[in-house]
């Protein structure tokens, strides 16, 4: 692990999370890149920071998977490019929502000790 900002990272372990954080994100509403990033940092107490390098290139293939639709809109006079979850992409988070949390009651139930728990996970 990599101690940045005061947060704990792991690039391995962080693998699928912002494609997981992005499309719950855009369930909730449609919002442009930039918008989104700072989302991310604020729904997460800053635990979770995505810049625009990650966040950017995860939107295009979301939106290349047809899990996003894209539309322009004119904001004070700046073109911006908002996103929004689509069926497909609906259906995409159902799946990573109940990935991860299979994943972290595993984990849960190591850190808590609960050894038969485990035998069901």
């Amino acid at each position: 692990m990599w101690l940045r900002d005061g947060v704990m990272t792991n690039p391995n372990f962080m693998n699928g999370i912002p494609e997981l954080v992005i499309l719950r994100l855009l369930e909730k509403r449609e919002m442009y890149g930039y918008e989104l990033v700072q989302a991310i940092r604020r729904e997460t107490n800053n635990a979770i920071s995505l810049g625009e390098g990650v966040v950017y290139p995860a939107l295009h293939m979301l939106e290349h998977r047809r899990a996003l639709k894209a539309r322009r809109k004119t904001v004070n006079g700046r073109t911006r490019i908002y996103y929004a979850v689509t069926k497909s992409g609906k259906k995409r988070l159902v799946g990573l929502t109940a990935d991860w949390s299979r994943v972290t009651g595993a984990v849960s139930h190591v850190l808590s000790g609960d050894r038969h728990v485990l035998a069901n996970v």
